[in-house]
């Protein structure tokens, strides 16, 4: 597998490139529109073509770099049908199995942040968005998320998992790249050491986090898979 893991710093945002030696076939994991020059060149540099954009969920802190390269490169938009983005090109559900050549991306639904919420699970891998963070997980206060659904969706589909595999997120803001399951099974701060439901969702109910500063333009977009309105015009 070729695999590079992008950072996008004013969001703290992860980006991943997972591509088939063979084929050399590509997937781009949660894009942000302001790095699409450097995703376009790291494929170039490499003679990958995009397949598919992939994303974890409605982005509210940043928009998708999904329809420019769609726009691009031909490449097709992978959102979960529940995402509310019905300009996805592939609208998935839990269990289904992306094939782009010699790579194999199983859809997990890890709703709770969102409501339409997917990890991607790659054999020793797995790619959480901000449904799982690294000692933490994402905020359930706006886009119909649920503490208790997010409880219930990490044990089930990331934390069930062996202890091995990679847990790779969406964001980080601490300085660290990856985790694993067995570590976040442990030691997170809001879900470790066997926490019960009831305490994680009243550590969530505490939480007194700021207004996403980017959701107003983000949203929107995302919902139209990275697509900007243009400003409207005076009559």
């Amino acid at each position: 597998m070729i695999f590079k893991q992008f950072f996008e710093p004013d969001t703290s945002t992860f980006t991943y490139l997972l591509a088939c030696e063979k084929t050399k076939q590509a997937v781009l994991i949660d894009t942000v529109e302001s790095e699409v020059p450097k995703y376009v060149a790291a494929l170039a540099e490499q003679d990958l073509k995009l397949v598919y954009t992939l994303e974890t969920h409605v982005h509210a802190d940043h928009v998708t770099g999904a329809d420019s390269l769609r726009q691009k490169l031909g490449s097709k938009s992978v959102v979960h049908r529940d995402a509310g983005a019905m300009c996805g090109d592939l609208l998935v559900t839990d269990g289904v199995h992306l094939i782009v050549g010699s790579l194999d991306l199983e859809v997990r639904y890890t709703p709770g942040h969102t409501i339409g919420c997917i990890s991607f699970f790659a054999g020793d891998r797995i790619f959480t968005g901000d449904s799982l963070l690294i000692g933490g997980c994402g905020r359930t206060d706006f886009q119909q998320g649920n503490s208790g659904q997010l409880y219930d969706s990490i044990h089930a589909q990331i934390f069930s998992l062996a202890d091995d595999v990679i847990i790779y997120p969406g964001h980080d803001y601490n300085g660290n790249t990856q985790s694993s399951v067995g570590n976040e099974r442990k030691n997170n701060k809001r879900l470790g050491d066997n926490r019960s439901r009831e305490d994680f969702i009243k550590i969530m109910s505490e939480l007194k986090l700021a207004y996403p500063k980017y959701i107003d333009v983000a949203l929107p977009a995302n919902q139209a898979c990275g697509r900007i309105a243009p400003p409207a015009q005076a009559a």
